[in-house]
């Protein structure tokens, strides 16, 4: 997978530059720490990537607003530690709020949405909601089938998500 501390070492001292430079509430600080979260979660220090994460959310909704991408994203970032976590309720909301932003930024059908979709199943179903996981599986799987086709590993991976998703 690579050297993980390498690249934490790496992004802790961008962060350190960063802050240096632009303070500590600049969009590039925010992309900074949200880098630094996913590796941290990569190392499996999932409370100190869910710290970064909520740092790069506020940062960011306080740079560019509640309903930009880039906050579509770190929600994104933020609901699959909290996944990872077992807050499942957590996962779902900020799920909801990363697909509700990309909806209205880029339309029902795009990949970003795609992304958000394939997430949200994926919390439904760990919360045992396989009819709902299901539906959401099959949205992804249409968008990424349009807009990246049958071989790229977004949609296999989606596939695999509705083939292996548990019968009732």
């Amino acid at each position: 997978m690579g050297d993980l501390e390498g690249a934490k070492k790496n992004y802790e001292r961008a962060l350190a530059i960063d802050e240096a430079t632009y303070g500590p509430n600049h969009p590039e600080v925010a992309i900074r720490v949200n880098n630094l979260g996913l590796v941290l979660q990569a190392l499996g220090d999932l409370e100190g990537a869910k710290s970064h994460y909520k740092r790069a959310l506020a940062i960011g909704e306080a740079a560019y607003g509640p309903n930009h991408p880039t906050v579509a994203t770190f929600n994104n970032n933020l609901g699959r530690v909290l996944q990872d976590l077992g807050d499942l309720e957590g996962a779902k909301s900020h799920y909801e709020r990363a697909l509700a932003i990309d909806e209205a930024a880029y339309g029902p059908n795009h990949p970003a949405v795609a992304r958000d979709v394939n997430n949200l199943g994926s919390v439904l179903q760990d919360l045992g909601d396989l009819e709902g996981a299901k539906g959401h599986y099959e949205r992804a799987l249409a968008i990424y089938r349009e807009f990246l086709g049958e071989d790229h590993p977004r949609t296999q991976l989606v596939r695999n998500n509705l083939a292996t998703l548990p019968k009732k």
